[in-house]
């Protein structure tokens, strides 16, 4: 089996469930065990949040276990989406309530939501999966698909599975795919003192 492992090039050393975590968009088609899905989202279910409000929700679609979900799913992703995520055998969307339980906005539940889905994609690839997160998506459609109520936001669409052949991709794709991984600098979003000045943490001499 080809090592579909991407390792970060990290300039310092960080754990290496963190610096094999990527997004690819080439998927294998197989089937994700019932049981490293639940592992997944028992993994969101441990990200903090503000008074621990938990705001996040997620809906599922499974390929394999209830394919006409998966189609409703992959027809509430933008058509660029749509192209590689139906390779993919699961599709989930992230949802935020948008107020506490007393009423007040939560304007944290956003940034809680994004925890949660980050402890999910650490946890993938500590199972040997992958997720893609996706901005790329119609928010409404997928309320009405999947009758989300008021007071809740879908946040994105999220495919897992287990990481799959590049050349299953359009060549535009393809060339993302495999290219090198790129994240700014520290010293360009590391401050102190005031904004814009890098932090003498993350200054090399």
């Amino acid at each position: 089996m080809t090592d579909k492992r991407r390792p970060a090039p990290v300039g310092e050393p960080i754990h290496e469930i963190l610096s094999h975590r990527w997004s690819p968009r080439a998927f294998d088609s197989r089937a994700v065990e019932s049981e490293k899905l639940r592992s997944l989202f028992e993994a969101a279910r441990w990200a903090s949040s503000c008074t621990n409000a938990q705001p996040w929700f997620f809906i599922v679609a499974d390929k394999h276990s209830d394919p006409e979900s998966f189609q409703r799913a992959l027809e509430c992703l933008v058509e660029l989406n749509q192209a590689w995520v139906k390779n993919a055998p699961v599709i989930a969307f992230s949802v935020a309530r948008l107020n506490f339980e007393n009423g007040k906005l939560n304007r944290h539940a956003w940034h809680d939501v994004g925890q949660a889905s980050t402890n999910l994609a650490i946890e993938a690839a500590h199972l040997g999966l992958q997720i893609h997160q996706m901005a790329g998506i119609d928010p409404e459609k997928a309320r009405q698909t999947f009758g989300v109520p008021e007071g809740y936001e879908v946040v994105a669409g999220i495919a897992i599975g287990y990481p799959g052949d590049p050349q299953s991709l359009p060549e535009q794709l393809r060339e993302r795919e495999v290219g090198p991984r790129v994240r700014k600098p520290l010293d360009s979003f590391v401050f102190s003192g005031t904004w814009g000045q890098p932090s003498p943490l993350v200054i090399k001499r």
